[in-house]
């Protein structure tokens, strides 16, 4: 027969065996609420152009309807590769904990950006955001929530970069055929994309009339009074354009364009909608650059039967030409114009011209007036420009003023290669416009 063991020898290794198991439960604990809370960090909101509502169940997942899709595993196009790639967060614990519900107003990069917004509020409350609703009718300001330009945590402006260059993607149809635009304009050298923000209803809800007949600006003023929900009636356009605050007319835009250097063999891609007084008014600009050219002239018209009158889905066209381009020129910082500079910078700070209208109207009006002469004018409009083409800079933070401080969209710094090479924001890059 064996020999037994002591009864107390029997009692110490039962001892031992439990206090391992009680100690690697205990660890396996403290690793699973380290997961947990790892990551989450208070969030600032402003305001914006999205609204929101929440019940309660979680998870993650976040898509927009017809022309967005998000990709889980966030494949670049071949229309974007990104600079660098951001490091994805440490795997979560997840737990049920509420659903958000996302109305985006707006145009086609009002919502883009709302999106990437939520989603990023959705990650950090540990939410699932539901298919967000796309209501392009409405540009009402109430109920409006957004995330903060500055004072966010580095990982949520990280996780914004994220969702926007890398998981939010417009629809195969789209992107084939933004590829076929931007190959068939590779094909006969570089472009540059003028973003020409000059469509009627652009004109009217801004009150800019400069250069239009009498007739004209009394038709975009009845189109202003035809929208009970726009507020803004009776405006001094004269005064809102010496303050900056008007898209550029096509004939400005040449003589800018031509005290920039840019030769009548550049070839120049309008991303824009109908512009306002049709063809008449691109006169002048055609002249100068003969190798003008549109969408509606590089493709044909049966390729683009499927986004005619869908004006978001013409723009996502518009949007990947003009991210791709050697050089993006906005004539108007509306959102797209901001989206597509922020796009361009992650890519590697590609060369946007970001104008200074309101010296630029200054300088016009003097050189209209016989007071400053070609070589002044273009002298000063490209000295003016140096440090406005793109290149790394901070943002301007102007607190408890969002809407006068730049853009994150249109500068998301902390996602950028040289991001601690910043130029003074307050010195070198003043209010755009």
């Amino acid at each position: 027969m064996l020999p037994q063991l002591p009864r107390s020898r029997l009692q110490v290794w039962f001892v031992r065996v439990c206090s391992c198991v009680l100690v690697w439960s205990c660890l396996a604990q403290l690793v699973a609420v380290g997961d947990l809370w790892r990551g989450r960090s208070s969030l600032l909101l402003a305001t914006s152009s999205s609204s929101s509502s929440s019940s309660y169940s979680w998870g993650w997942n976040a898509t927009a309807r017809f022309f967005l899709s998000l990709q889980k595993d966030a494949a670049v196009s071949s229309f974007s590769p990104r600079a660098h790639s951001l490091p994805y967060p440490t795997s979560r614990l997840y737990k049920s904990n509420g659903y958000l519900k996302v109305s985006c107003n707006g145009g086609l990069n009002q919502m883009r950006s709302a999106i990437c917004d939520m989603v990023t509020v959705a990650r950090f409350l540990n939410l699932t955001l539901v298919v967000p609703e796309l209501d392009k009718r409405s540009f009402g300001r109430t109920t409006d929530a957004r995330l903060a330009n500055n004072g966010l945590p580095l990982a949520v402006q990280k996780l914004r970069c994220r969702v926007n260059y890398q998981a939010l993607k417009f629809t195969p149809q789209i992107e084939a055929l933004g590829n076929r635009l931007i190959k068939l304009l590779k094909e006969k050298g570089a472009y540059a994309a003028l973003h020409l923000r000059y469509e009627m209803d652009m004109l009217a809800f801004s009150g800019c009339t400069h250069g239009c007949s009498m007739e004209e600006a009394e038709e975009l003023k009845r189109l202003r009074y035809a929208y009970p929900w726009w507020r803004e009636k009776e405006i001094d356009s004269e005064a809102k354009r010496l303050q900056g605050l008007c898209p550029l007319t096509p004939e400005e835009t040449l003589l800018v364009l031509q005290a920039f250097g840019f030769k009548n063999t550049t070839q120049m891609y309008i991303a824009s909608g109908e512009i306002y007084g049709s063809n008449h008014r691109l006169v002048s600009l055609r002249s100068a650059f003969p190798r003008l050219v549109r969408k509606e002239m590089l493709l044909d018209p049966e390729e683009l039967r499927q986004f005619q009158n869908h004006s978001s889905q013409m723009a996502a066209l518009d949007y990947m030409v003009s991210v791709s381009s050697d050089t993006f020129i906005p004539t108007y910082d509306g959102n797209m114009a901001k989206v597509v500079e922020g796009h361009r910078r992650y890519l590697g700070f590609r060369k946007s011209i970001i104008l200074n209208r309101r010296k630029l109207v200054e300088l016009l009006d003097l050189h209209a007036r016989k007071m400053l002469s070609w070589a002044e004018f273009a002298s000063t409009v490209q000295e003016l420009h140096k440090e406005r083409v793109g290149q790394p800079v901070c943002r301007k933070v102007m607190v408890g003023k969002p809407k006068e401080e730049d853009y994150f969209y249109a500068n998301p710094y902390e996602c950028l290669i040289n991001s601690t090479e910043c130029i003074g924001a307050s010195s070198s890059w003043d209010a755009i416009r």
